[in-house]
């Protein structure tokens, strides 16, 4: 694996983790309302299921490359495809509204199962396999160690970019809500989510892996 491809990779899986979205946000809303341990754990859970995905995306890309290169170029299509469906799901994003008051009600959960709770959000959405199925294979390289194993890695990577940044929004949820409740913020993440998606796609739709 290049170590160019490396660095791409770490950037555009640390732009994409930044950008607001129902993970983020989440673990930002019950960080406010629950406080900072239950930001925490959620985004220990959430962050591990991206092992699952990245496992499923591997074993089945590797087969696809193996078996056929024409139904692996189907995939790359269909992949760049949804990368394009999601920045233009993406311009139709609005600024979410996060409750300033804690929530004194809620009963206190057990760290593990916050992070089970936020284990199965992940594993359970279909879109983040789609995700992983379509981000994953423009960062892979035809020469070093097997196709599938760099996938594992490049997954592992962005899970523990991930965890580092979603700890942090779990830390620092008090001053993030003011700065997410601008507007002008909000539409500065939005059209660079935008961009960073149709590049993504359209970086995979040209490639000549």
């Amino acid at each position: 694996m290049e170590l160019e491809l490396l660095i791409s990779f770490i950037g555009a899986s640390v732009l994409l983790t930044l950008m607001p979205g129902p993970d983020n946000i989440f673990v930002l809303t019950e960080s406010i309302t629950k406080g900072q341990r239950n930001g925490i754990a959620i985004s220990i859970g959430l962050c591990s299921g991206i092992l699952i995905h990245t496992f499923a995306a591997a074993t089945g890309l590797s087969i696809i490359i193996q078996k056929s290169a024409i139904a692996f170029s189907v995939i790359k299509y269909l992949g760049a495809a949804y990368l394009f469906y999601l920045a233009i799901l993406a311009t139709k994003d609005k600024k979410p509204i996060i409750a300033l008051s804690s929530d004194q009600s809620f009963k206190p959960s057990s760290f593990m199962k916050l992070i089970r709770k936020g284990f199965f959000m992940n594993v359970l959405n279909p879109k983040v396999s789609l995700f992983f199925i379509a981000f994953l294979p423009q960062f892979i390289s035809k020469s070093g160690i097997d196709q599938s194993y760099q996938m594992l890695a490049l997954g592992t990577v962005f899970m523990i970019q991930a965890i580092f940044i979603f700890l942090l929004i779990a830390i620092l949820a008090g001053r993030l809500t003011d700065v997410l409740n601008n507007a002008r913020f909000w539409k500065f993440t939005k059209w660079s989510k935008v961009s960073v998606l149709a590049l993504l796609g359209l970086t995979l739709a040209i490639s000549k892996k």
